[in-house]
């Protein structure tokens, strides 16, 4: 398809002038006299018979064919040509009419490129009341009869295209059967591309995983009070809000003052996102692009501050921290702001006799059955649940730091040491729990405690930080929580220190999703298991 080239069609007017088509090369003259042409505004509304009005500008014609001869003379715009072009049929031409129309009236310029307006119902609406010229469509159509060159034009294209699949019969049937089915056989079958991305963006286009999130307090209001307590921070700023959602966090940022905000998500939930931003009068402040941060095109720069809520289970689960570490480096400012700025991975050792026995030990009794077969392979993935602060066998120890301003992409798969200290005697070592916490600094300098723990950490300088972990109010993001298979599930001692690396890794049959490897020693015993987050 194809775009009316500007230089060709004219359709942006002055506001109330008419195109003078005198000099067009039209017989079409624009003076009183010219034979069945007038002023649309100074038609005589007793006329019995009302004219054609052109598509580009106020003059009027005595019959469809009349004006699309205007409109070819006078605006390069060849009515019959586009019409075949584009295929259209006699709906598609209804709505063609009304879309330039349309167009003109808005001072518009129309793009016939990508056929959108013949899928929107809306252009089947006269835009011009008592529109003569959709009439008027169909005795056009019958007034052009194919003439004999177009017959015979017609005639040798299909004998071109008879003659082409007779040699291509003659091509296929030439080979013999033996030779082709070796070909068969020994052509390897294409594998197909694999796509980790299309289910991961359809997840988020529905309602419930964004009610599911809003809902999440601890998260949108960490959010909230970073934004709007640090309003200066976005005073006539250039935000970018990466994978926005429903918006909430790009119209905070609108709210407190950010002289731009682009907010960008590959999912459809950007429509709602659209009519969120609408709805609430920040259409001036924020643009809504859909699309992957990696192939949209920016019309900034740079911003100077990124905003993201990218965190998955664990932190790393859905791999979207990569996204935003290549917006980072495409187009935050070098004295730029990431929004959160800061994460901790935390890990501590598990003892839980209740969810053991609610959770794994269950299908031992079930109604006097024994259905022991369940268990089967019941401790190879990460449970994602909120577990009491009193599962906890050991204090939580940051095992892996994120400086979001710094950290690479390279850093995300990684294999990290540990130290855990048993605080009391435990009849078995269940597992290990991981949680994480953010942290919101108000500058790119800041440096946060290596020790900070989210839950008690205080900022003098409007920062905000908010915790995963059991000591804090539950999230949706909750703790992953990994079984010890049996055997590697000992008892401990008050005091016995655990000693190992714990191990991240995308999953080889797709990369959103996460592989947690942890090897361990304790009181000489050393033990090594993997779990999965698909």
């Amino acid at each position: 398809m194809k775009k009316i080239p500007k230089h060709k069609m004219a359709t942006k007017l002055p506001n109330g002038a008419d195109l003078d088509i005198s000099d067009s090369g039209s017989d079409i003259s624009s003076d009183d006299s010219s034979q069945g042409w007038e002023d649309a505004n100074g038609a005589d509304d007793a006329t019995e018979e009302t004219p054609v009005v052109c598509l580009f500008c106020s003059k009027t014609g005595d019959s469809a064919h009349a004006v699309f001869e205007h409109a070819k003379e006078a605006h390069g715009f060849d009515w019959k040509t586009e019409v075949k072009y584009l295929g259209l049929d006699f709906y598609g031409r209804i709505k063609l009419v009304n879309y330039i129309r349309a167009c003109t009236k808005a001072g518009t310029e129309p793009t016939l490129k990508d056929l959108a307006f013949s899928k929107d119902d809306k252009y089947l609406q006269p835009v011009l009341e008592d529109d003569t010229l959709l009439f008027s469509l169909d005795d056009e159509e019958e007034d052009e009869p194919l003439t004999a060159q177009d017959k015979v034009h017609d005639l040798e294209q299909k004998l071109a295209d008879l003659s082409t699949q007779f040699a291509e019969y003659k091509e296929a049937v030439s080979g013999s059967f033996a030779k082709r089915l070796d070909a068969a056989t020994d052509e390897k079958p294409k594998e197909s591309e694999r796509d980790d991305d299309t289910h991961y963006f359809t997840s988020y286009a529905y309602n419930e995983i964004h009610e599911i999130m809003l809902k999440d307090t601890v998260r949108t209001d960490a959010y909230r009070d970073f934004v709007y307590g640090n309003k200066h921070l976005f005073k006539d700023k250039v935000v970018l809000d990466v994978g926005c959602g429903t918006g909430v966090l790009s119209m905070f940022c609108a709210k407190a003052g950010a002289k731009k905000v682009i907010s960008v998500d590959n999912s459809d939930i950007i429509d709602k996102c659209r009519a969120n931003v609408f709805e609430n009068k920040l259409d001036g402040v924020i643009t809504c692009l859909r699309g992957k941060i990696e192939e949209v095109v920016l019309s900034v720069k740079q911003v100077d501050i990124i905003i993201s809520e990218w965190m998955g289970y664990c932190l790393l689960y859905e791999a979207m921290l990569d996204s935003v570490l290549f917006a980072r480096d495409r187009y935050l400012a070098p004295d730029g702001l990431m929004v959160p700025s800061e994460c901790k991975i935390l890990l501590s050792a598990v003892y839980d006799p209740e969810y053991m026995n609610d959770n794994i030990n269950f299908w031992n009794h079930v109604y006097g059955f024994s259905m022991t077969a369940m268990k089967e392979k019941i401790k190879d993935d990460v449970d994602i649940i909120h577990l009491p602060a009193d599962s906890l066998a050991s204090e939580p120890v940051a095992f892996c730091h994120l400086p979001l301003h710094t950290v690479k992409v390279s850093d995300l798969k990684f294999t990290k040491p540990f130290e855990l200290t048993i605080k009391q005697d435990i009849e078995s070592l269940d597992g290990f729990l991981i949680h994480f916490d953010n942290f919101f600094a108000t500058s790119r300098d800041q440096v946060i405690p290596e020790d900070a723990k989210a839950e008690t950490w205080q900022d003098t300088k409007g920062g905000v930080a908010f915790t995963t972990g059991p000591r804090g109010k539950v999230t949706h993001w909750r703790q992953g929580l990994l079984l010890n298979e049996d055997g590697k599930n000992a008892s401990a001692k008050a005091g016995d220190v655990i000693k190992g690396e714990i191990t991240y890794r995308e999953e080889k049959e797709n990369s959103r999703a996460l592989e947690v490897e942890v090897s361990w020693e304790v009181s000489g015993a050393k033990n090594k298991q993997s779990w999965n987050m698909r």
